[in-house]
């Protein structure tokens, strides 16, 4: 378990320096987890009691359209957060589901923890600052990609950006997440 733990400080220390006495405090409100391949951290129409920062493994946030499609929002993977962003914050329902692709650890934190976390030691404020806007400018790129690029510019992007990601996941799921077909994912990798 140290080693999960050391990895968790490695991360957050990418954005702001602990002291080992601070350390201990932020590492006392995380709690490890796990959980199989089809497992869900999170389900549409339910409460989502904390976030989740991924130790190993790979999620995939989605939702499912009226007809039954489903469309991929996130992929996360090694050191990625996940959650319902808006259901974990507003504490409201669900709008979407996130489950394991495969076998999964993480750290879970939740809103009250994260709360308390910040005022008990002030540095976290600026790291979860920093991590929020990094994922609205993710969000944001992704935003732009779906509605001003190619298929293939998607394609070729997601494999710059994220090529163990390609190895990692059935082509349906990244047809879904490129929002293409799988007969159109094929003719770009071929």
């Amino acid at each position: 378990m140290e080693y999960q733990y050391n990895l968790l400080r490695t991360h957050i220390e990418e954005l702001v320096s602990l002291t080992d006495e601070e350390w201990d405090k932020v590492a006392s409100f995380f709690k490890y987890r796990s959980l199989k391949k089809h497992q869900f951290l999170v389900q549409k129409e339910e409460a989502v009691p904390a976030e989740f920062w991924i130790i190993k493994g790979l999620t995939k946030a989605y939702a499912i359209d009226p007809n039954g499609k489903e469309h991929i929002l996130q992929f996360a993977m090694e050191q990625y957060w996940t959650t319902d962003f808006n259901a974990f914050q507003n504490q409201v329902p669900a709008t979407i589901f996130i489950d394991c692709i495969e076998d999964s650890e993480f750290f879970s934190l939740r809103l009250e923890d994260r709360e308390r976390l910040c005022v008990e030691v002030p540095k976290m404020t600026n790291f979860f600052r920093i991590k929020s806007h990094h994922g609205y400018i993710a969000l944001q790129q992704r935003i732009l990609s779906l509605l001003t690029e190619t298929a293939e510019e998607r394609y070729n992007n997601l494999i710059k950006k994220l090529p163990r990601l390609i190895q990692r996941v059935p082509k349906k799921m990244l047809a879904a997440y490129l929002g293409v077909t799988r007969e159109t994912l094929s003719r770009l990798k071929g």
